[in-house]
């Protein structure tokens, strides 16, 4: 596909603020577009053909000329533009920047995103799983930036722990296994088997299967 030149973004973004009763002037300083209407502070739209660093590096700097300053870019289609979108408008929102989009084909302009304060929302349910988790977890097994390899979570931990009990002890009663392992929820993490590792053999009663045996030498530094 042959690139496309920023300067095709221009008429359809003008003729966008103009409509809204805008002046729109091009290339002013260093802003690619500038719209003024009354005593309202300027607008200031920096146009790039794709979502880039430099894009967002231009449109923070104008933030000391206005707070109304916007990115736009050619809306393309397909699932890799829509989680670009996506994502950037996040960082749109916290950097406090608006987005526009621009369908070439019929020169479409949607904003898809006002300038303003951004207010971030925690979520506590995500930082309550984040805090269990690091309290739960033994020691610091995995090591930070791996990508594409097992990590080694709290919840792992706890199944080789009663892998382990298995392999020493033949099959065993939850309950049991719970008391010398320590894992309070050994009988559900077992008939859950998440892993594969586990079967129950009777009631209440699990034993490894071969494929949790072959588990234990791989993965045995993630249990004491």
């Amino acid at each position: 596909m042959a690139s496309i030149p920023e300067t095709e973004l221009y008429p359809p973004i003008k003729a966008f603020l103009t409509a809204q009763g805008y002046e729109v002037k091009a290339e002013v300083g260093a802003a690619d577009v500038v719209a003024c209407r009354g005593d309202e502070d300027p607008v200031i739209v920096e146009l790039k053909t794709g979502f880039t660093l430099g894009l967002f590096h231009q449109a923070i700097a104008r933030q000391s000329i206005t707070d109304a300053v916007y990115v736009a870019v050619p809306r393309m289609a397909g699932r890799r533009f829509q989680a670009a979108l996506k994502n950037n408008l996040k960082l749109a929102r916290r950097l406090g920047l608006g987005l526009i989009t621009v369908r070439l084909a019929d020169a479409l302009v949607e904003v898809h995103l006002d300038p303003g304060p951004f207010n971030p929302r925690k979520s506590m349910a995500r930082k309550d799983r984040l805090l269990r988790e690091f309290a739960r977890r033994v020691g610091d097994p995995n090591t930070g930036g791996s990508t594409r390899v097992r990590l080694v979570t709290a919840y792992r931990q706890d199944a080789l722990r009663c892998a382990t009990h298995l392999a020493a002890n033949g099959p065993s009663r939850g309950a049991e296994v719970a008391k010398a392992t320590g894992v309070a929820n050994a009988t559900r993490l077992m008939a859950d088997d998440h892993y594969g590792w586990f079967e129950r053999v009777e009631r209440g009663v699990y034993a490894l299967t071969p494929k949790g045996t072959a588990a234990l030498p791989a993965s045995a530094k993630g249990a004491e």
